[in-house]
């Protein structure tokens, strides 16, 4: 089936009370298609989702223009013998996506920090809050102690990019739109209700990374389930990532809220193929189904999938 990288475009204008993870998107746009079509639609589209067709893939969200720095070891960066050096290099950790048909050494020479990338480097806070006792009117220990949760502050209209693939027989990017639109409506992830997680969409459209001479491993933009999908582990980077998934909608205030964990590869995974490398816009697998990933819903799955771009590993085989 047909699929094609979309790049959409967000303004954000409330703090974030959850990260903009790939993996957590695609759950809640899968629930804003079910508000808004029905399960039955929902579940049409979900067809073939674990053989290796998904209906859309999503990416971690990043600041406009840039992607994230890739999983590699400290041999591939340019040599920096001043210990403060090194230490403002490891906060370098944006590329700039217009880049990525330049060799590896020339786009991490040119990395850039969080100040750089947003133009306001993200601020991150504790909300305090207080759970009332209808009895008694106030707060008080144990359930009703207050306490406090963590929230991103972006400055206002922040520009946020997001890599979508779709499958242009099952989603056209209208749709995406108007799915994207859905939930910055109504919030994304924890605290929607009281105000987190607004944003407005500021376009979709197709897009492409320029491949750089050489091309020979895959750039993830999300965490992804590369298990079994023919990686040379030997030449490969990521950092694990554990899942500990719970439902969102009504599954969320069930009896069973929490999803089976999974283990995935963090954003910014090098992965470079046994069979060679072959243009594609993701890779990865989809998880769950059949009552393997949740009790409560046995058709739930998780985006294992992930939008990539390509990359030159000098010292690959």
């Amino acid at each position: 089936m047909p699929h094609a990288l979309h790049r959409a475009t967000l303004a954000l204008h409330t703090p974030l009370g959850t990260p903009l993870a790939g993996d957590t998107l695609f759950g809640q746009l899968c629930w804003a298609l079910r508000e808004a079509a029905g399960e039955a639609e929902l579940r049409r589209r979900l067809q073939g989702y674990t053989e290796g067709s998904p209906w859309l893939v999503v990416s971690d969200g990043f600041p406009a223009g840039y992607l994230p720095r890739p999983t590699l070891p400290q041999h591939f960066s340019p040599t920096v013998d001043d210990p403060a050096q090194r230490k403002a290099a490891k906060r370098q950790r944006w590329l700039a996506a217009a880049r990525s048909g330049e060799r590896l050494a020339v786009q991490l020479a040119n990395a850039v920090d969080d100040t750089t990338a947003y133009g306001q480097a993200p601020q991150r806070s504790m909300q305090a809050h207080n759970t009332l006792n209808r009895l008694t009117g106030g707060t008080g220990e144990g359930a009703f102690a207050p306490y406090s949760v963590p929230q991103t502050c972006h400055s206002a209209g922040q520009r946020i990019d997001l890599y979508l693939v779709l499958d242009s027989e099952r989603l056209t990017a209208a749709e995406a739109a108007s799915l994207l639109l859905a939930i910055g409506s109504s919030g994304f992830g924890r605290d929607a209700s009281v105000g987190l997680g607004k944003f407005t969409l500021e376009g979709i459209a197709p897009t492409a990374f320029a491949a750089p001479a050489g091309a020979n491993a895959y750039w993830t933009l999300a965490p992804c389930a590369p298990q079994g999908q023919g990686f040379v582990g030997t030449s490969s980077y990521w950092r694990v990532l554990t899942r500990f998934g719970r439902h969102g909608n009504t599954l969320a205030v069930a009896g069973r809220p929490f999803k089976t964990p999974v283990l995935l590869a963090a954003s910014g995974a090098v992965l470079v193929p046994a069979s060679g490398f072959a243009a594609r816009p993701f890779i990865g697998q989809g998880l769950g189904g059949a009552g393997r990933l949740s009790k409560a819903e046995a058709a739930t799955v998780q985006q294992g999938y992930a939008p990539v771009a390509p990359l030159a590993l000098e010292s690959a085989p």
